[in-house]
C-alpha cells in the first residue's frame, strides 16, 4: 500500500526564498508541494480550494504576521500543522507559535539537510498512532520533533575557521575564490578551499568557474541567501 505524501503549502513572501523552500520540500521523500503563497490571504486563498497537511511559514508577511495566519486558521477548525520558517528569535513568538500548533521552527538562514531533517522528523512525529503502551513510546513520539544535537564537522575542518569563512563570504556581494578567502582568513587557498566547498555541500554557497584569466579559470564562490 502507498502512503500519500504530506501536502505543504510553502507561504513566504520573498518568490526567490519560495521557489527554494519548494524546491527543497520536492526532494524530500514523502513530501509534496502543494502550493505556494506569497502572502497571508493568498495563503487563505490556496487553503480554502486545496488540501494541505503542513505549513512551511515565513512569520513576516506583507499583510500580516504569520501567527496571525495560525491563529485565524485554528478558529475556523483547520488543523494543519506548521514549521515556521524565519529569522525571528523572540522566544516570546516562538511560546506563542508553539501554543497554536507550531510543532518546528527553522531559523533562517537554513541548508537543505537542516529542512530535510525536520521534515524528516516531523513525518516520523505523524506516522505515530494508535494507543501508546507507556510514558517511554509518548517520549519516543513526541522526541521525533526535537532537533538532533549539531553533528561535527568532517574530518580536518574547525568550527571557528568554518564561521570566519562562513563570515567572509557573506559579507563579499560579488564572492570570493579559494585564494582570497584564504586571504582574507589568513589560511592556504587549498584550506581554504575545503571550507568552501563543504559550504556548497551544505547548501550554503554555489559555485561557478571564473574566465577571463590566463590558464584554467578559478572556482568562484558565492553565498546563497534563502530570505531574511
Amino acid at each position: 500500500m502507498t502512503t500519500a505524501p504530506i501536502r505543504v503549502l510553502v507561504v513566504e513572501d520573498d518568490p526567490v526564498a519560495a521557489d527554494a523552500h519548494a524546491l527543497y520540500v520536492g526532494r524530500v521523500t514523502g513530501f509534496a508541494v502543494a502550493g505556494v503563497a506569497h502572502s497571508r490571504s493568498e495563503a487563505v486563498r490556496v487553503l480554502e480550494r486545496t488540501a494541505v497537511d503542513l505549513l512551511l511559514l515565513d512569520l513576516y508577511l506583507p499583510d500580516g504576521h504569520g501567527l496571525h495566519l495560525v491563529r485565524s486558521l485554528r478558529a475556523a477548525g483547520h488543523s494543519a500543522d506548521v514549521i515556521a520558517v524565519t529569522s525571528a528569535r523572540d522566544l516570546t513568538i516562538v511560546r506563542e507559535g508553539v501554543s497554536l500548533g507550531v510543532v518546528q521552527y527553522v531559523l533562517k538562514p537554513f541548508t537543505f539537510a537542516t529542512l530535510r531533517d525536520r521534515l524528516t522528523r516531523y513525518a516520523e512525529f505523524r506516522a505515530a498512532a494508535g494507543e501508546a503502551s507507556g510514558q517511554d513510546e509518548v517520549d519516543r513520539a513526541l522526541g521525533a520533533l526535537r532537533a538532533p544535537q549539531a553533528g561535527g564537522l568532517p574530518k580536518g575542518l574547525s568550527a571557528p575557521t568554518l564561521a570566519a569563512v562562513t563570515r567572509t563570504l557573506r559579507d563579499s556581494a560579488a564572492g570570493l575564490t579559494a585564494t582570497e578567502a584564504g586571504t582574507a582568513v589568513g589560511i592556504s587557498r587549498i584550506t581554504a578551499r575545503r571550507y568552501l566547498e563543504h559550504l556548497v555541500t551544505e547548501g550554503r554557497a554555489a559555485r561557478s568557474p571564473q574566465y577571463g584569466q590566463i590558464g584554467r579559470p578559478e572556482l568562484q564562490y558565492r553565498w546563497i541567501t534563502s530570505g531574511r
